[in-house]
């Protein structure tokens, strides 16, 4: 992969703000938490859609406040499972982090596997506003084609950069273009533009059998925890953001008495593990990302001399 671009003015004399990327269950948060206590001042700023919730521990796996006492984190416990939580809002909520620990000339460790959380932060992204009622309809209108031709209609340049059969994105981009009077465009080049940035970026690389043993293994010890209980004593009134977090949905559907707790748990096995393949492909093509093997035995020492090089 290619490396990331010399830093800019903005960051001489200090270090650039390190980001470490990769699929679920790779070792993010461990090798984010050695390097900080090895980096004078360094402190570690949370970019995952899930770890955000108060209450949601076991099964985000949450850093534990033992590890919080020996180095300051940010972006974590930051709502209560009933409030809605988009990347809009964490967007805003970066900022304000990311400028204090700049003032204060605070090293920053950014670590999740939220890629578009990530590039929110990396790439400084102006996040479009979200219309839930126009899109809503827009979800129930199944001719998709039609809707790209609308779309390119209204934005021409959002509709080439979207094949005509993916509903989804051809949704988003209408929901803003008829939400805000603005074209899609505008906002910016989007997630595939990957400009030059003054964030060193980092890649753990792990093998897909390896991966998903460790699936697997986070499970049983999830469940061994008290996950279960974890996910009875959560609000009966969960935001949609919220309950939509793998394993959570699995385990209140157990609950719900649509599946034995077995079901529950394989399903939610299975689920992660596509999902942890939809973050690699993600990540990938990313080509400002440094990629490390997650199981070198010296993963920490080869990411640490690496950081301190890109100056």
């Amino acid at each position: 992969m290619t490396d990331t671009p010399q830093a800019s003015d903005r960051y001489s004399g200090g270090r650039r703000p390190l980001v470490i990327v990769g699929p679920t269950a790779c070792g993010k948060s461990s090798l984010a938490l050695e390097l900080a206590q090895r980096t004078p001042g360094a402190e570690i700023v949370s970019a995952d859609a899930k770890a955000v919730y108060a209450q949601m521990d076991i099964g985000t796996a949450k850093v534990t406040a033992q590890d919080r006492a020996l180095v300051p984190h940010h972006l974590l416990d930051m709502v209560e499972p009933t409030q809605e939580y988009t990347v809009t809002l964490f967007a805003e909520d970066v900022k304000g982090v990311m400028a204090d620990l700049e003032t204060r000339n605070a090293p920053a460790i950014l670590v999740g596997g939220t890629g578009l959380y990530m590039q929110a932060v990396v790439d400084g992204f102006t996040i479009p506003p979200a219309f839930p009622e126009i899109k809503a309809e827009l979800e129930a209108n199944t001719e998709t084609e039609k809707m790209w031709q609308q779309l390119n209609g209204l934005d021409p340049e959002a509709a080439a950069k979207i094949e005509k059969n993916n509903h989804r994105r051809i949704v988003r981009a209408l929901e803003v273009c008829l939400g805000t009077g603005r074209k899609f465009s505008s906002y910016g080049p989007g997630v595939d533009a990957y400009p030059p940035t003054d964030f060193c970026l980092v890649g753990l690389d792990i093998d897909r059998g390896v991966m998903d043993k460790r699936i697997d293994a986070r499970y049983d010890a999830q469940m061994e925890a008290g996950f279960l209980d974890e996910v009875a004593s959560l609000p009966k009134d969960l935001s949609r953001t919220a309950a939509q977090a793998l394993g959570y949905r699995e385990l209140l559907d157990h609950l719900a008495g649509n599946s034995t707790l077995e079901e529950a748990v394989e399903v939610a096995k299975a689920r992660t593990k596509k999902f942890a393949r939809r973050q690699q492909r993600w990540f990938r093509r990313d080509r400002r990302i440094q990629w490390f093997s997650a199981v070198a035995p010296d993963l920490v020492d080869q990411v640490e001399t690496w950081w301190a090089e890109r100056v």
